[in-house]
């Protein structure tokens, strides 16, 4: 479920970290590009999951790190990246994934949405970025979320801290382009996996699951592979050219309100 559509992607030689990655769209980046060719770290703070992760892109030939992280802790953060960085022998791409899913308008939410989708990205990039400065594909992508487009009445503490995500990854690409470092960010649109978010919806908040499908002109919810399909393709050299962007993975979500 996670091989690319074509045989375009080559990322042998390529050393990723993916902050956040042990579940949904960070696993399925990460086994992305492992299987693609690339040595891959993990990070998340569950230990069974991340074995499990680490399980699976052992099948593949890249090298394999994985270390429990909290995210919200600048310290453990800044241990991790070093660590990753030793073992792969470098860091070619950051992806930033992590997310406190701060829903919730209070200040629990919003120091969860702060801490963790917006300043982990902050604290992650600048940690990496002497990596990142020597190598020859240096990229930065952060997940973001179709959410920071549009006001709702669900989740404003989520939407408004993607938002910054997304005004972070135009400053950050136009303040790393002089050492030729691309930064984009991926929004994805309602994405169901085993376990996640609209999965558990599907029985907790089943007329919320049907309204936000009927939203969907695709008429299904997105899988975490097709997010790794696109982080694939902005990381490698296809996209080489493209920089500061922020890119819709919906089905057209978006398009509907």
């Amino acid at each position: 479920m996670t091989s690319p559509p074509l045989p375009a992607f080559d990322f042998h030689g390529y050393r990723i970290v993916v902050a956040g990655g042990s579940k949904g769209i960070g696993r399925s980046i990460a086994l992305a590009f492992a299987e693609a060719g690339a040595s891959v770290s993990v990070c998340a703070r569950g230990q069974t999951a991340l074995d499990e992760v680490r399980h699976a892109m052992a099948a593949f030939d890249g090298t394999v790190h994985t270390r429990s992280c909290d995210l919200a802790d600048g310290a453990s953060i800044e241990s991790y990246i070093h660590e990753a960085a030793d073992v792969l022998g470098g860091i070619d791409v950051l992806v930033n994934n992590a997310s406190g899913y701060g829903f919730s308008d209070d200040d629990e939410g919003w120091t969860a949405g702060f801490n963790i989708d917006l300043m982990a990205a902050v604290r992650a990039s600048r940690h990496a970025l002497p990596w990142l400065r020597k190598s020859s594909h240096g990229c930065i992508l952060h997940t973001s979320s179709i959410a920071a487009f549009h006001p709702g009445v669900r989740g404003p503490a989520y939407a408004a801290v993607k938002a910054a995500l997304n005004q972070y990854t135009t400053s950050q690409a136009l303040a790393l382009a002089e050492h030729r470092i691309r930064v984009n960010a991926i929004a994805p649109g309602s994405i169901e996996f085993p376990d996640g978010l609209w999965d558990r919806r599907k029985t907790e908040a089943p007329e919320l699951y049907q309204r936000t499908l009927a939203k969907i002109p695709f008429g299904r919810f997105g899988k975490p592979e097709e997010i790794a399909h696109a982080a694939l393709f902005l990381a490698s050299p296809f996209a080489r050219w493209i920089t500061g962007q922020t890119l819709c993975v919906d089905g057209g979500q978006l398009l509907t309100g």
